[in-house]
């Protein structure tokens, strides 16, 4: 790494609780925010944070912007061609959220209902897996995609909206509600630039360590005590 101090994570800077998000002081918490921090006490590096919006981050990672993505990016196929990921420090199922007054309760409601998902997302997979759904994808060219889905939702653009249970659970109000869930268990990880197999390595061995010695289960405790932990 270019400078031995410093682990430049590269994620979005937008409200995502209990994911992340900054505070008017501009401190970044959340589970996601702490492990990257884990990961570089391990490493004995002090974490950097490099904000770019959804649609750049594997361009930025190319470009060697940034050490390390971690920011909500669940293993796919897709992703695997443009990063090498590490062994998962979450597991997820996935949701469909409705407005409250909907009658969708079940995929097969979604037959001819615009249901919007991030491009090139597993939420997208999935959503195109719902037989006869009009599928809507969110490209990340703003600074918030998923804020741009959800008021999409409530402004009765989409009819309804894939996303990890995670992130949807705390949007649960009186306007929005989840229809329901699909025992998907989507396995998220941390991503390095392609051709980095020390860095992957590194950071793989400080992953291993957090899970051995409980401290990735104390973060997930902490920030989402309502979520089974994953790793026994």
């Amino acid at each position: 790494m270019r400078d031995q101090t410093s682990l430049k994570v590269i994620c979005a800077d937008l409200p995502a609780p209990p994911l992340f998000e900054r505070d008017e002081n501009g401190s970044r918490h959340g589970y996601e925010a702490d492990v990257a921090r884990l990961i570089g006490e391990v490493m004995g590096l002090r974490v950097e944070w490099i904000y770019r919006q959804w649609g750049d981050f594997y361009p930025a990672l190319a470009a060697g912007e940034g050490d390390l993505l971690l920011c909500g990016q669940g293993i796919s196929e897709y992703r695997a061609t443009l990063g090498d990921f590490t062994r998962p420090y979450a597991i997820f199922d996935e949701s469909v959220m409705v407005k409250a007054e909907s009658d969708i309760a079940r995929p097969e409601d979604l037959a001819g209902k615009r249901v919007g998902a991030i491009a090139n997302s597993l939420n997208m997979q999935l959503a195109e897996s719902f037989a006869n759904a009009i599928c809507v994808p969110f490209d990340g060219a703003s600074d918030d995609v998923f804020g741009d889905m959800v008021l999409a939702l409530r402004s009765g653009d989409i009819d309804a909206l894939v996303d990890d249970d995670v992130a949807l659970v705390p949007l649960e109000a009186d306007d929005l509600r989840i229809a329901f869930t699909v025992p998907t268990r989507n396995a998220w990880g941390a991503v390095v630039a392609k051709g980095n197999p020390e860095r992957l390595a590194r950071i793989n061995v400080a992953l291993d360590d957090i899970v051995a010695d409980g401290s990735l289960r104390r973060v997930w405790q902490k920030w989402m005590p309502s979520l089974p932990y994953p790793f026994g």
